[in-house]
């Protein structure tokens, strides 16, 4: 859809009195997601989440019944959860014991509820929440988050959702922050008649209602908070199954839109291939018990755990794959299956996403895809705040540099530091750390993982585990500072000096070409003196192994923000 059809659609929807993009307005606290997590919801572990909601597209409306299961971590006498205002609660009950008006609030979108017995530590409890309304309205999906209400090119409902930046709050009652993932999730997902609901994890049954609405029931095991996601459309679909080299067999499902069946099939034969290569390199897929998933979204793309949202519209690339899908696809392991602990350790799954295309394009066709696919990541590095903090942030704080956030560094920032670790400590190393983080050991086997947390600290202790070196000064200079460590290269007669200003220590070895001929030269002490022709070409790091500054990077990127925007 053009800009204009788009804003004419808007204009259409507001003159129907339907909400517009960006409406309702959403609370400071429900446009918070993660942070420090409020002291009574710490108090809660997550067993279970039935989720039951009803989309009502033509309305713009949604309602939701939240039967959700916690065990008490301390002893508590309420539960507090996060649940966009714009979704009002009609009733709440717990253990099926109805409670009365008095015992819930939601000012500002938490949503606070007063036990009627204090619960115990060890204790269970099973919370039905009741709720709906007109859910907030992306602006830029997938950017800004919310519903997107859209039509096929044939005027039927098109819906989707995505809540990675704002968080779960605005579909469900939820805990609203990385590690409030619950232990397994039922989605039952109720749609007009002749609309399909893709969702996470297996499909259980699809019932049809006497009036020819169809209810789609599914179930997942422990999906990320905002993965769970609302994809309603008049779809058709692509099914196969992958057998693995790991001996299981895993389904394949995409669901597109009707009429760009030869398209569909072109990206659906991408699956495979991107599957051997994940588990080749990295190690099984891990949800090989439910399926791979992608459907066919009206906004670009999101990693939504088995049902990855795919909006490229089947764009070619010299590479000869989708990013977007591959990209995505890569969420499955760096995001899903091994979740950021909090906001502040995201690049583990940003700047592994970003770093698995080259690696992918090496894979399929060697190393000089890999070097140009990395150049196109190195031009967009900014330096403008460190990757990572060392203190809870929220989404906002990270992704949005107005509020200090290292906003795309995470991805490819992160991703070259990713590209210089692999060359320091050799690929055996790299990988096996790269195993530990996302399974929590070394030798996956479908089965003898679960779903985890990482973190940087995490990260830091696997790479001195599986390289034997303490590689403090190496993360402090990439993730803890935001200035590149710069070279500095000083030629006198037959001698060359090399020296490293970096903030504090940095003894990374860097290779050099003399008159052709490649070695490597250590700085133990971050400076170096060679004896070098005077007459000799010398190239400092001819293979672009080390990611450093460049002066004419910064020159191109000032000239690139001074032209134009179209």
């Amino acid at each position: 859809m053009t800009i204009l059809l788009a804003l004419a659609a808007n204009a259409a929807a507001v003159a129907a009195g339907l909400p517009a993009k960006g409406m309702p307005p959403l609370t400071e606290q429900t446009q918070r997601s993660g942070g420090p997590i409020d002291p009574d919801q710490a108090k809660l572990a997550f067993d279970h989440a039935d989720l039951s909601f009803e989309v009502y597209p033509d309305k713009r409306q949604l309602s939701g019944i939240a039967a959700l299961t916690f065990t008490a971590r301390a002893a508590t006498d309420r539960v507090v959860l996060d649940l966009d205002r714009n979704l009002p609660v009609s009733a709440i009950a717990v253990d099926d014991v109805g409670l009365p008006r008095t015992a819930w609030r939601n000012p500002e979108g938490r949503l606070m509820i007063a036990l009627p017995h204090p619960l115990a530590a060890g204790a269970r409890a099973t919370v039905r929440i009741s709720y709906g309304g007109t859910p907030h309205v992306a602006l830029n999906a997938p950017w800004d988050d919310g519903m997107v209400w859209s039509r096929t090119p044939d005027k039927r409902a098109w819906v989707a959702s995505t809540t990675e930046g704002y968080g779960c709050d605005l579909l469900w009652p939820c805990l609203d922050f990385p590690t409030g993932e619950p232990g397994s999730v039922d989605l039952h997902v109720t749609v007009p008649k002749g609309l399909k609901a893709p969702a996470n994890g297996v499909l259980t049954g699809v019932d049809t209602l006497p009036d020819g609405r169809t209810r789609w029931n599914w179930h997942a095991r422990q999906p990320n908070t905002y993965a769970i996601a609302l994809n309603v459309g008049p779809y058709e679909e692509l099914s196969g199954s992958y057998h693995s080299r790991f001996g299981n067999t895993i389904a394949l499902h995409y669901w597109y839109l009707p009429g760009e069946e030869k398209q569909a099939r072109a990206l659906f034969a991408e699956f495979a291939p991107a599957l051997d290569f994940f588990e080749s390199v990295i190690g099984p897929y891990p949800f090989g018990d439910e399926k791979v998933g992608v459907v066919e979204t009206p906004y670009k793309g999101m990693e939504h755990q088995t049902i990855n949202a795919y909006g490229n519209e089947y764009a070619k690339a010299p590479e000869g794959f989708d990013w977007l899908f591959q990209h995505e696809f890569a969420h499955e392991w760096f995001g899903n299956q091994m979740t950021a602990a909090d906001w502040d350790d995201y690049w583990l799954h940003e700047g592994f996403a970003s770093y698995m295309q080259p690696l992918y394009g090496r894979w399929r066709e060697g190393e000089a895809r890999y070097i140009v696919m990395l150049d196109q990541q190195r031009n967009l590095i900014l330096n403008r705040a460190p990757v990572v903090s060392g203190q809870s942030r929220t989404e906002e704080e990270v992704y949005e540099p107005a509020k200090g956030g290292p906003a795309t560094d995470i991805y490819y920032k992160a991703s070259w530091m990713l590209h210089t670790l692999r060359w320091l400590i050799g690929d055996n190393a790299f990988f096996d750390t790269t195993r530990r983080l996302v399974y929590g050991r070394p030798d996956p086997k479908p089965g003898n993982f679960a779903p985890r947390y990482g973190s940087t600290a995490d990260f830091e202790r696997d790479v001195k585990l599986a390289s034997g070196r303490d590689l403090g000064w190496f993360f402090d200079a990439y993730l803890r500072r935001a200035a590149l460590p710069e070279l500095v290269e000083t030629r006198t007669g037959d001698t060359l000096t090399l020296e490293w200003k970096a903030g504090g220590p940095f003894p990374m070895p860097i290779e050099l070409s003399v008159d052709g001929a490649v070695r490597r030269v250590d700085l133990p002490d971050g400076h170096a003196t060679l004896a070098v022709p005077a007459a000799a070409h010398v190239v400092i790091d001819p293979m672009a192994r080390v990611l450093r500054r460049s002066i004419a990077v910064e020159q191109y990127q000032a000239w690139r923000y001074r032209q134009p925007q179209p």
